[in-house]
């Protein structure tokens, strides 16, 4: 038995704006994985001290208070290790929301002892609107006494 000739036939290629769509849908179902910012910045750290990386506070954009910050450790340290933190800080005048009570989470940066060189640490940090921004931090463990910040020196928050 023959099949109808309709039947037999390979499916059209599909009309160029219909594929377009198509492909423009997929995209929109991935768009939340594609819209994590990657931040990149350089710290220079004393030998054999701690330093803060980073901090985070529970506010969101508007300045309420939110759950608490996730940071999420994607890319260890080779030549150090990472301490966390939580506590609870007033935010500076200078801040988005200056004054403010707030929880906070934060990483220490501590060099092994004995050494200096390059370093480096990768997190993630879910913010308390949800958002998801990676942090690709340079880390310069230096021979100096003194950070370049006395603030993010040390053990304290």
């Amino acid at each position: 038995m023959d099949l109808p000739t309709s039947a037999a036939k390979p499916i059209a290629v599909l009309p160029a704006a219909l594929a377009t769509a198509v492909a423009a849908s997929w995209l929109c179902l991935a768009g939340p994985a594609l819209a994590q910012t990657t931040v990149t910045k350089s710290e220079t750290v004393p030998a054999g001290k701690q330093a803060r990386l980073v901090i985070v506070p529970n506010l969101k954009k508007d300045c309420s208070l939110g759950p608490m910050p996730e940071i999420k450790v994607v890319t260890p340290p080779t030549s150090g290790s990472l301490i966390t933190k939580a506590g609870k800080l007033k935010t500076p005048a200078k801040y988005r929301c200056p004054n403010k009570d707030a929880e906070v989470q934060a990483i220490f940066y501590q060099p092994n002892g004995g050494y200096t060189g390059s370093d480096g640490v990768v997190v993630e940090i879910k913010n308390s609107d949800g958002e998801v921004e990676k942090r690709d931090i340079r880390i310069t463990v230096d021979k100096g006494d003194k950070p370049k910040d006395e603030k993010k020196s040390g053990t304290d928050l």
